[in-house]
């Protein structure tokens, strides 16, 4: 069984956003049973937590006795164990892992980037940097929607590319018009968002933070 850290509790804008989210969905595409341990703000600096995530971020997971942290290691550790997610021949694996790297280092930091903003509102230096932190979220948005194409997927089959790369555009949830302007990525991310692990995966979140 595997065991995941998650907030008791978050901001409503945080909802649907934590990082478990994506292992929770890992999970429900490669039919692994999972349970959550929920901890709270303060738990997050204890001792106990910080064994299993040295910054003391969400999530952390244990798996058969080996303890993990960063979202795309456990993502990529859940996806050896299926080829739903991961497919078994070494041109499409070695894509998928690709795909997934790109979108935590070259996606999500130009994402990332600008979202950062939300939390700087009214500084002084905020309304220089904003244009060149959207410039870069186009640019990167624009080469992905090209690399995508007409295709359904990032590949030949959802993997664990795709996963990640969604839960990267998720966060422009609230700035719809960066997928606005390019529509064959606000279909792709729609698609991914449509698959039932996906729903399955964000109502278990959710239900999570209503557990008193």
């Amino acid at each position: 069984m595997i065991t995941l850290s998650a907030f008791k509790w978050v901001p409503d804008f945080a909802r649907g956003q934590v990082r478990d989210l994506r292992v929770r969905w890992a999970c429900e595409e490669a039919g692994l049973p999972y349970k959550t341990w929920r901890i709270g703000f303060d738990d997050k600096e204890t001792a106990a937590y910080r064994a299993w995530q040295p910054f003391g971020q969400v999530p952390a997971m244990e798996a058969d006795g080996i303890v993990m942290f960063e979202s795309g290691a456990m993502v990529l550790q859940i996806g050896e164990r299926s080829e739903v997610l991961l497919p078994g021949d070494p041109k499409g694996r070695a894509r998928a892992i690709s795909w997934l790297f790109c979108a935590l280092n070259t996606i999500e930091v130009a994402v990332q980037g600008y979202g950062d903003l939300f939390f700087h509102k009214g500084e002084d230096w905020v309304a220089a940097r904003r244009p060149q932190l959207v410039e870069n979220v186009q640019k990167r948005l624009k080469q992905l929607a090209t690399a995508l194409g007409d295709k359904d997927y990032l590949e030949e089959q959802f993997t664990v590319g795709d996963l990640m790369m969604a839960t990267v555009l998720r966060i422009l949830n609230d700035d719809p018009e960066f997928l606005d302007a390019e529509p064959a990525l606000k279909a792709y991310k729609a698609r991914c968002e449509a698959r039932p692990a996906f729903q399955k995966a964000l109502k278990a979140q959710l239900d999570d933070f209503e557990v008193r």
